[in-house]
């Protein structure tokens, strides 16, 4: 059975720092491709940050330069790094695992930016 489970959400200051994790199990193979996605009250879900392998990433226009997707493979987590942190970064954070064609969700993490 495939599971992902997210943390590292909390409250942080405007230009604050935030590190998500993303744990995999159950999955065959790698973990890769991963994605992270965000909702905030009242909006669409939206795709923020892509790896397809190491090195191979993607980030939504709002992000970029900002946040800082990773992976470890032996490890079978995901990571979104998020630095200087605005309050329109207020949302769940999900993280979505492709393996064997399939799309895996985790319950996602609250990330809340506010002074």
């Amino acid at each position: 059975q495939v599971q992902v489970v997210e943390s590292g959400g909390g409250l942080v200051q405007p230009g604050g720092s935030l590190r998500l994790s993303c744990a995999v199990s159950g999955i065959i193979g790698s973990i890769y491709p991963a994605e992270w996605y965000r909702q905030a009250p009242g909006k669409q879900r939206e795709s923020v940050a892509f790896i397809e392998s190491p090195g191979k990433t993607n980030y939504a226009q709002s992000v970029k330069g900002r946040f800082t997707i990773s992976g470890d493979n032996a490890d079978m987590k995901v990571y979104l790094q998020m630095n200087s942190l605005k309050p329109e970064d207020t949302a769940v954070y999900y993280c979505q695992i492709t393996n064997w064609g399939s799309d895996y969700w985790g319950q996602g993490t609250q990330v809340s930016v506010s002074s």
